[in-house]
């Protein structure tokens, strides 16, 4: 119940104002001695003596990252979400600058851009000291007008992240802010003003008269000659010193810069050379192999070309045989007892086998038995 908003307070920005304060830090504001002890209970109107006892400001630090009072505060303001002429009323509160401090603040959060602008500019000409409390539990020495322009300047304050406001210059093109005017330039313009009225007519005529003649005096001329021919001739010394240690530098760097392409070309041949060398050997090397590779095919021809000489002699010695052989026999003759190169013996014993065999039968019944029990392998029927 302590850690709830309060029931009449409305929405910032379409959330809960306690959502304005981020989770991690919420919770760590809801743990703290100071929450629990101090701000429980408090109002808008007991509040303000909460903010009068505050002596610096700050957002968390230590190595758990503790709370400070003063974000305490503001999380107790968020929380009950005070009205806005009380907001306002600590804002011109000028005894106390804590308490404005943390009215801006809470301004900053909640509070319009128009009504930004309006309430915290005037605060930069606050230049009174304040006490901020570092990361590191250190103290550091700060100004109202300095905290001022961080919370319109920076999106993080106090490890809070800000919400985004419009560029002043938008609302002034819009009509709804008038141009921001510093407070010392009505000091100026009083201090211009005053220097005018106050300086007498004749006192300005013997200035100028005497400021005339000073001027046109010839001791001072010959002054003003003598010093404007000095300063030429030390310009020109200085000018031909700068043009020759220019010079020397000019040559030197181009002098490096030819030793440099020296080198490169240098290394450029050598390396041309080398690689001259090695397509030399890697050229001798592919002749060589395409040498030996020819020598070898023209091994391979010649025995191929052995072979197939030797193979056409041995085809044409075996035709020459056969024709040879074929051409030695004699041509049959009649009478000779010889037909088709068979001799007459044989073909009388075929002729025997033939009778035998019982096929030449005068009776065909017969004949046609014998041909069947010759293919048997049987003796031939003789009748």
């Amino acid at each position: 119940m302590a850690n709830r908003t309060d029931p009449a307070a409305k929405s910032i920005r379409g959330t809960n104002p306690q959502n304005l304060v981020e989770k991690i830090l919420r919770s760590k504001i809801y743990q703290n001695t100071y929450w629990k002890e101090q701000c429980f209970g408090l109002t808008a109107e007991t509040l303000v003596d909460k903010a009068m006892e505050l002596d610096h400001l700050g957002g968390t630090y230590g190595g758990n990252r503790k709370p400070t009072p003063f974000m305490c505060l503001v999380m107790k303001m968020l929380q009950i979400q005070p009205e806005k002429e009380i907001v306002i009323e600590f804002i011109k509160n000028e005894d106390y600058k804590y308490v404005r401090i943390l009215g801006a603040f809470y301004l900053r959060l909640t509070g319009s851009d128009i009504d930004v602008y309006r309430y915290l500019e005037p605060l930069y000409n606050d230049y009174r000291k304040l006490r901020q409390k570092l990361v590191d539990g250190q103290f550091s020495l700060t100004h109202v007008d300095e905290v001022i322009d961080e919370l319109l300047t920076k999106d993080y304050s106090c490890d809070i992240a800000m919400p985004r406001i419009k560029k002043r210059w938008t609302i002034e093109s819009l009509g709804a802010l008038e141009p921001r005017r510093s407070a010392l330039e009505e000091d100026f313009e009083e201090e211009e003003e005053k220097e005018d009225n106050d300086q007498p007519a004749d006192v300005h005529e013997d200035r100028t008269e005497k400021d005339y003649y000073r001027g046109r005096s010839p001791t001072r001329e010959r002054d003003r000659d003598r010093r404007r021919d000095t300063h030429r001739h030390r310009d020109r010394d200085y000018d031909r010193d700068y043009d020759r240690d220019y010079d020397k530098d000019y040559e030197r760097e181009r002098g490096r810069g030819r030793d440099r392409d020296r080198e490169k070309e240098r290394d450029r041949d050598r390396y041309h050379l080398r690689d001259d060398k090695e397509y030399g050997r890697d050229r001798e090397g592919r002749e060589r192999e395409r040498r030996d590779r020819d020598r070898g095919r023209g091994r391979r021809r010649s025995y191929s070309r052995s072979r197939s000489r030797s193979r056409d002699r041995k085809e044409h010695d075996g035709d020459y045989r056969k024709r040879r052989a074929r051409g030695s026999l004699s041509p049959r003759r009649h009478g000779d007892g010889v037909e088709d190169g068979e001799p007459k013996k044989k073909k009388e014993k075929k002729e025997k086998e033939k009778k035998d065999d019982g096929t030449d039968h005068p009776d065909p019944e017969i004949a046609e038995a014998n041909k069947l029990r010759a293919s048997l392998g049987l003796k031939p029927l003789k009748m």
